[in-house]
Parts: C-alpha cells; sequence; structure tokens
C-alpha cells in the first residue's frame, strides 16, 4: 500500500499562520494536520504502508521536507517528495508523484481530517470517501445505483445533483491504471473549469469498467480557515480523550491553574494563575499566566499574560499581553 498526499497549496485563507508554515504541518491537538491525516489513513488500511508521498510546492524548502519525511519514517513507511510548481488542478497534482502510482494506493488530501470506523477493503476497484452536505455546490460529488455503486462524478454543481460530497480520500486497486486515464487528461489539455480535475479521470474510469463505491465517514473535518482549523481541534481533543491517549507531558508545570479537560499540554508549558481549556492545545515550550483561555490554537515557544482568549490561533514564538477574545496571530509577532 501507498499513501500520496497532494499538498503544494499555499494555504492563503489560513494567513498569517501559512506565511511561515505550510497548512498541512499547522498543528492539531498537538501534532501537524498532515500526520494526523496519515495516521487516521495507516489506521484504516489494514496492511502496511510501504511508502507515503508528498507532494509540495518547491518554496517549502529543506527543513518542511525533512519533516515530511520523519512523518513517514515515525508510522514505519518510507518517504518521498515530489514537486507541484503551479496549481494546475487535483489530477495534475496527483501525477506529480506518478512514480508512486504503482499497486494499492490511497490519495489523501492534506485539507481536511476525518472519523471512520471501518476497515478499508482492498479487494474493490475503487473507493472514493464521501459525506452527505447541505450545500454541494463547492465540492464534487457522486452520484449512486440502487447497489450503492458509483454512477456518475460531477465537479462543482451549480444545480443539484447529488448531497454526496467527495471529502478528497481516495483508494484505488490499480495506481498504475489510474496513472494512465489522468496522463490521458493532459495529454489532451482536458480540463474543468480551467483545471485537470481527478473527477474526469474517475468518469472514464467508470466508462471504462471500474467499479467505484463510497466509503462513509463518521465525521468529515475541514481545516481550511481559521474558524474551522480550531474547530477541527476541539473535535480531535475529543476523540483522543475518547481514545483514552496521553494529552499531557510529563514535563508541563502546572502552577495555581485550573485545566478543563480535554486539552493538549505539549513538554515545557509552563501555566501560572490561569484557566485553561476545554478544547485547548499548548505547544512546546510556551508559557501562559493569568490567563483565561477556550477553544484555541497556540503553538510553540511563546509567551502570553494577561489574556482572555476564545476561537483564536497564536503561532509560534509570540509575545503578547493584551486583552481580546477573537484573534489569528502568526508566528514571531509581539504584541506588548
Amino acid at each position: 500500500m501507498k499513501i500520496i498526499v497532494p499538498m503544494a497549496g499555499l494555504g492563503k485563507r489560513m494567513r498569517p499562520h501559512t506565511l511561515s508554515t505550510p497548512k498541512p504541518l499547522l498543528p492539531i491537538a498537538g501534532k501537524p494536520i498532515v500526520m494526523r491525516l496519515v495516521e487516521d489513513i495507516v489506521r484504516i488500511c489494514g496492511q502496511k504502508v510501504e511508502e507515503i508521498a508528498f507532494v509540495i510546492h518547491p518554496s517549502f524548502g529543506e527543513k518542511i521536507e525533512k519533516n515530511l519525511l520523519a512523518v513517514a519514517e515515525r508510522l514505519g513507511s518510507r518517504g518521498k517528495i515530489y514537486y507541484q510548481d503551479e496549481p494546475l488542478g487535483t489530477a495534475h497534482a496527483i501525477m506529480c508523484a506518478g512514480e508512486s502510482l504503482q499497486g494499492n494506493v490511497v490519495v489523501a488530501f492534506a485539507d481536511t481530517l476525518f472519523r471512520a470506523d471501518f476497515q478499508l477493503d482492498t479487494t474493490k476497484d475503487g473507493i472514493i470517501w464521501v459525506q452527505k452536505i447541505e450545500d454541494p455546490r463547492q465540492f464534487g460529488v457522486v452520484k449512486l445505483n440502487e447497489q450503492g455503486e458509483i454512477v456518475e462524478f460531477v465537479e462543482k454543481p451549480q444545480t443539484f445533483v447529488s448531497d454526496l460530497a467527495i471529502i478528497g480520500i481516495y483508494y484505488f486497486k490499480d495506481g498504475a491504471y489510474l496513472k494512465k486515464h489522468l496522463q490521458y487528461l493532459l495529454d489532451n489539455n482536458i480540463k474543468d473549469k480551467g483545471e485537470y480535475q481527478l473527477t474526469n479521470a474517475l468518469e472514464n474510469m467508470k466508462n471504462e469498467g471500474t467499479r467505484f463505491s463510497t466509503g462513509e465517514v463518521i465525521e468529515w473535518l475541514d481545516c481550511g480557515n481559521k474558524d474551522v482549523t480550531v474547530y477541527t481541534n476541539q473535535r480531535y481533543l475529543h476523540f483522543l480523550q475518547e481514545r483514552n491517549e496521553p494529552l499531557r507531558a510529563k514535563s508541563a508545570e502546572i502552577e495555581n491553574s485550573v485545566i478543563i479537560e480535554p486539552c493538549f499540554i505539549d513538554a515545557g508549558v509552563k501555566i501560572t494563575n490561569s484557566v485553561i481549556g476545554p478544547y485547548v492545545s499548548i505547544g512546546k515550550d510556551t508559557c501562559i499566566e493569568n490567563s483565561v483561555i477556550q477553544n484555541s490554537i497556540i503553538q510553540e515557544n511563546s509567551h502570553l499574560a494577561n489574556l482572555h482568549l476564545q476561537n483564536s490561533m497564536i503561532g509560534n514564538s509570540v509575545k503578547w499581553v493584551a486583552q481580546w477574545l477573537n484573534v489569528s496571530v502568526g508566528d514571531f509577532n509581539q504584541i506588548l
């Protein structure tokens, strides 16, 4: 089994946080989004994942590439890095990792997380993860027949076709066959809404006899902007609490403070005279004093004092003494 993670987008809707950190490396409950994603995929695969391939923008740099390879290594897999120079669509992004399109392949776009309780059936030709949504106009959707097989793929329908939205995670029994159909789109300049779309390749594969079924998730969590990312952090903390996973480092120092669980508190954190939680994640070596913080993500090496925060994201190496309720502060700011 191989996993391909296209993640070359620059995450403009998540600025200022993505000015210094690619969106898939922003933390959710103490781990990068992309690591949470591949951990969950490995959990449902039911077999060894030999390779995890990341498709990134060349501007991400060597340090980020090493971090991604370390993510694969921690999961017992071989990591590979591919590059996508410009955003030409989902089909183009996957084809950038064309060398890895062999055998069983899961493709997972790194701006979404999910919760599922099934094991992947690798005997099927293909599985498309979906969830019912109220407004499907901004998503690719699928139509099903009476047997539950996919009979049509439609990209961002402006009139109602289906409310089963594709969440961005796919399984293919034959990666080389997928590669053939992706290459056909590129060779013949077949675009939809100005880009090379994976849904066009899936439609062609279906017409040639590939039988696609759906994998419906319990919960689909977005990481597209600050508010939904904070909400995803909240839901993930809840999941981890249900699984009894450790959420507080032994080296964290809590003095004269109340922690309302679930919260993630990393190594070297120091909290004094504060009320933290519920649903707060705090990165390594951050110091918090005289503050009340709820439902927020605070990254590493920051110093916060005299704050009342909720629904907020604070970047790395932030120094802040103020009185605000709803903020989005990027890395290396000082607010005094």
